[in-house]
């Protein structure tokens, strides 16, 4: 048996699992240093210790290397202090480069000595000369990231037009993948307005309920299949899963009628 626990470096973020078998008595919202690849770096617990069979781990498992103490804290709060300048720099290279780069956000670890700048683009981008020029000005390792829309997003934050914080900044860490097949078996309106969010994506809210549908729409007839009801033929012109309810056409009396499964002749 492997004891892990999981931990997360920035707010609403992945959750990554480190080996904890030094530190069995972590608790959720202590804050440690752990071992990436990126060097050392302070994370959150978000997970509690847990015991697993050592098969469901990986050998490359890093460690939880101390628990953080109050320099390691303060070190971290120095650095991402300078983040928001460490932009305001950086786009004065890019633009000294004439690179067609949008930044988004800077992350440094814990103690300055890796440096993370996120970036959107329309495609690659050749920075490999901008990053040479960034580690002489910052004395630090350097990574140019290049991110998505949704990603994007979720880093800058904003109001949904729920009128509510975005989920993807507020509380969901990863993100489903949502096709308009989602909106239409909903029988949500297809107008890209009414079904995009802020990121210029379809909205992840989209995919919340999508397997309620999913299971009361077996039991209703399709749209656009004929039927023969206790009132006689018609066509079903939509259905509402909800409801458990079908809207139909019928042919003899010449109106629509809502309906459920058991207005249907066996």
């Amino acid at each position: 048996m492997v004891k892990i626990v999981g931990v997360q470096f920035d707010p609403v973020s992945k959750i990554y699992d480190f080996s904890a078998s030094s530190f069995p008595d972590l608790q959720i919202g202590d804050y440690v240093v752990v071992e990436t690849s990126k060097g050392l770096n302070v994370g959150r617990v978000i997970k509690p210790v847990q015991e697993i069979p050592s098969k469901e781990t990986h050998d490359l498992l890093k460690p939880v290397v101390r628990i953080a103490n109050a320099w390691d804290l303060t070190s971290k709060d120095q650095y991402a202090h300078k983040e928001a300048e460490i932009i305001q720099e950086t786009k004065v290279w890019v633009r000294k480069h004439n690179l067609p780069m949008k930044l988004v956000s800077a992350s440094y670890n814990f103690d300055g000595g890796y440096l993370t700048i996120y970036f959107t683009a329309a495609k690659r981008v050749d920075f490999r000369t901008l990053v040479k020029d960034l580690a002489h000005v910052f004395h630090t390792r350097i990574e140019m990231r290049q991110i998505g829309e949704r990603d994007e997003t979720k880093m800058i934050g904003g109001i949904g037009r729920c009128g509510r914080e975005l989920c993807c900044s507020h509380w969901k860490r990863d993100f489903q993948h949502v096709s308009i097949r989602t909106a239409k078996l909903q029988n949500l309106p297809l107008d890209p307005s009414e079904i995009t969010g802020v990121c210029g994506k379809l909205m992840c809210c989209l995919a919340y309920e999508v397997d309620t549908y999913k299971t009361l729409s077996k039991n209703l007839p399709r749209a656009g299949s004929r039927v023969v009801t206790k009132r006689g033929k018609g066509k079903v012109k939509y259905i509402k899963p909800l409801k458990e309810t079908f809207t139909v056409w019928l042919e003899d009396e010449e109106e629509m009628a809502e309906m459920t499964v058991d207005d249907l002749e066996p």
